[in-house]
Formats: C-alpha cells, sequence, structure tokens
C-alpha cells in the first residue's frame, strides 16, 4: 500500500510538468498576476511544510544535533546545485535569455525531480500524513517552477510540443527516484532520517533564496500585498494540513 501512495504521488508529480499547456490561451499579464500569486503561496506552502511538518517529525525519532545537521547541510547543497549546476527556478519568461541553458536546464532539473521522488518515497514510510504533506508542498512548488522551465526550452528554441514533452521525460525522473528510494528505505533504515531534516533545509533555501526575494521585486503594492497573503495562506494550509490529513 505504501508503494502505491509513492508511485501515485510521483506519478501526479510528474503531471505537474504538463502545466505549461494551460498557459497557451493565458494573456500575459494575467499569466504573470497568476503565476505571482502562486509563488507566494507555494513559498508559505515550502516554509510550513519543513517548520509544521517535517522537522516536528524528525525531533520525535531522532538526536537533534543530527537533525540540524542534515537540515544545514542540505541548504549547503540545494546553494551549490543552484550556484554550480544551474538548477534555475526561472519564473518569468523575460529573465530566461540565455538560450545555452535549455539542456542544462533539463538535466538539473531531471536530478531535482529525482531527489523529489526520493523524498516523497521517504516521507510516505515514515507515515502517510507526512507523505501527504510532503508531497503537497511539493506539488504547489513545481507549478511556477515548470511554467519557468516550459518558457525557458520555447525560448531556447524548442517548439512548444517537444517543450512539453521533454520536459515531462525530466519530471519522470521523479518516480526512478521513489522506487529507488523505496528499496534503499527499506535496507537502510536511517536513510529517512537524512533525508527529511535535509529536505527541510531544502524547502527552506529554496522559499527564501529563491521564492521570497521574486516577491519583493514587485514594486505594486496591490501585487505585492496579494503575494502576502497568498504566502500567509500556504503556511495556513500546511497548518490545517496537519490537522485534518490521515495519520
Amino acid at each position: 500500500m505504501v508503494l502505491f501512495w509513492i508511485l501515485a504521488s510521483t506519478i501526479l508529480v510528474s503531471l505537474i510538468s504538463l502545466v505549461g499547456i494551460f498557459t497557451l490561451s493565458i494573456k500575459g499579464n494575467l499569466l504573470h498576476k497568476i503565476l505571482f500569486c502562486l509563488i507566494g503561496f507555494s513559498a508559505g506552502a515550502l516554509i510550513g511544510g519543513a517548520f509544521l511538518h517535517i522537522l516536528p517529525e524528525c525531533l520525535e525519532n531522532n538526536n537533534s544535533n543530527a537533525v540540524f545537521s542534515y537540515l544545514i547541510l542540505g541548504i549547503i547543497i540545494f546553494f551549490l546545485m543552484e550556484r554550480y549546476l544551474h538548477w534555475r527556478h526561472c519564473h518569468e519568461e523575460e529573465g530566461c535569455t540565455i538560450h545555452a541553458f535549455t539542456y542544462l536546464n533539463l538535466v538539473g532539473d531531471g536530478f531535482h525531480n529525482f531527489i523529489d521522488g526520493m523524498v516523497i518515497a521517504a516521507s510516505f514510510i515514515v507515515s502517510l500524513k507526512l507523505g501527504l504533506v510532503t508531497t503537497l508542498a511539493i506539488v504547489l512548488h513545481e507549478i511556477p517552477q515548470e511554467l519557468g522551465d516550459f518558457a525557458v526550452l520555447v525560448y531556447g528554441g524548442f517548439t512548444k510540443k517537444k517543450a512539453l514533452l521533454f520536459n515531462f521525460a525530466s519530471a519522470l525522473m521523479a518516480v526512478l527516484g521513489a522506487v529507488i528510494g523505496y528499496f534503499v528505505t527499506d535496507l537502510v533504515k536511517n536513510f529517512a532520517s537524512f533525508i527529511l531534516p535535509f529536505t527541510a533545509g531544502g524547502f527552506i533555501y529554496i522559499a527564501t533564496s529563491d521564492l521570497i526575494p521574486e516577491l519583493h521585486k514587485e514594486n505594486d503594492l496591490k501585487r505585492s500585498t496579494a503575494a502576502f497573503l497568498a504566502f500567509l495562506l500556504g503556511i495556513i494550509f500546511m497548518a490545517l494540513a496537519k490537522n485534518f490529513l490521515p495519520e
């Protein structure tokens, strides 16, 4: 049953890569407004997922020094991946102008999706609730990211059909990561105690160094207020999930 939830969740995460289809009929200005609020909601959900779900679960079963050491390691590794592997979260088509990065973006995104799959597997093995919350946080983050990745590929010279296909192929790495993560967790009992606080560090890094700075770029008071409210809603959503999701 656990494997079913793991596979279903990673397939859902992979399907998010096709979100670019829905942007084809949306005007640029409206898409920017929607995306901006999604970024705020995603940042709040990542913060809420890390501090309200993953870390409390880890601290219940593990030494606090180990948990926070792995969390710091997660922040460091995510920093290095973004810096040196060009694991880029491009949220505006205007900012995605480096054509040479199209295939590199696919490789980096594939690696990212592989890690997401391993994280989902490890979280479901700990508990159904933690698995669902982790999947929700990843899905909410994937929507704005996949829109950005789609824009990168199209701007880099891919046709829209080819961009969707390659983006989906990259996203399917999450399923491979989940299957490997499932069996690794079964063989190495300490794997979940490492990967979960490591993931919390990654969530915190993405929210604070990538998504929240995007929100600060907006000068319009109404838009920035809407994004801040979306950020709060993301945190509230994760707080409610703590009480209403099944164990």
